[in-house]
């Protein structure tokens, strides 16, 4: 009996002391952990926090830089109802997103679906569809200034010979905005066809396989499995396009400047001018802070569209 009390107290001896080993050992990562992610989440706090508590604060108030801040209410909120300039824009950017956001899916997953087949130098071609989204916008904004000019640019040089007189690009209302959706198309659709190339690997061959023993052709394979399948790649994919639809400010900026007749300015656009050249910035806050929740909107009903699919 004693030596089965002194085994018993010895366990729990032993027990105890792991227990707080353990204990130790969790703190000790806890702290580490903690230690890691804190230049991070300074970082986060400093550039993103503390920026969106100040434009929601100066939403309220009217600050110009020069002058002292004086707080207005919502006397911003009301001027943004009588703004016609920032009905324009929404206008603009509604037609932007109706053509780009369509576009930017058809043709990331078309590129996609023919850059993961195993022909011979298809590296070659995703590496050539995919340099542009590492392109600075402004850069790659300032090549297609020169390439759509209507007088010595290379398109309009192309179709002069065929036979074709090209429009002023960047000078109608209509080729205006169809520029500025070409080119942002072309600098975003290299990584939305990284996205969907990842998509496609994810789906299983099995599928496929059983399709064609069935007699389903490629395009019913397309349609009844890859669709549904890459369903959650379209949901990020679009959710992603439609705030950067809502977000253009580079290419519309070095394009056409907002023309003609605002026919290309966008909400940022129009947020920079009211801010940093009007010097606005209680207005600009008030502004940026409709565009948060545009924005929160959109995402939200993209959602709810493909949460009721499934």
């Amino acid at each position: 009996m004693k030596w089965n009390r002194l085994n018993e107290t010895n366990g729990s001896s032993l027990a105890l002391s792991f227990t707080s080993k353990k204990s130790s050992f969790n703190r000790y990562q806890s702290r580490a952990a903690y230690f890691l992610i804190a230049p991070t989440l300074l970082l986060f706090v400093v550039f993103m926090i503390i920026p969106i508590a100040m434009a929601i604060y100066l939403s309220f108030t009217s600050y110009d830089i020069i002058s002292e801040i004086e707080w207005v209410g919502l006397e911003n909120f009301r001027r943004l109802i009588s703004d016609e300039i920032l009905w324009i824009t929404f206008k603009n950017v509604g037609v932007l997103t109706i053509f780009y956001v369509p576009l930017m899916i058809i043709i990331s997953l078309s590129l996609a679906i023919l850059v993961t087949k195993p022909y011979r130098g298809v590296t070659i071609f995703r590496l050539a569809f995919y340099m542009p989204t590492v392109t600075s916008a402004v850069a790659a904004s300032i090549v297609w200034l020169w390439l759509l000019n209507a007088e010595y640019g290379l398109i309009n040089q192309l179709l002069s010979y065929i036979g074709i007189a090209g429009p002023a690009w960047l000078a109608e209302s209509a080729p205006a905005m169809a520029s500025v959706i070409a080119v942002t198309l072309w600098l975003g659709v290299g990584g939305n066809m990284i996205i969907y190339m990842a998509g496609l690997k994810g789906i299983p061959n099995q599928l496929y396989e059983a399709a064609r023993i069935d007699g389903a052709s490629g395009f019913q394979q397309l349609i009844h499995i890859t669709f549904p399948m890459l369903r959650p790649t379209t949901l990020l994919v679009s959710t992603m396009t439609i705030i950067g639809a809502l977000q253009i400010f580079d290419q519309a900026y070095v394009l056409t400047q907002g023309g003609p007749a605002n026919s290309t300015k966008t909400i940022v656009y129009h947020i920079y001018t009211t801010g940093f050249e009007q010097l606005q910035m209680g207005y600009a806050s008030a502004q940026a802070l409709v565009l948060t929740l545009t924005i929160l909107i959109f995402t939200v009903i993209n959602f709810k569209i493909n949460q009721s699919k499934d």
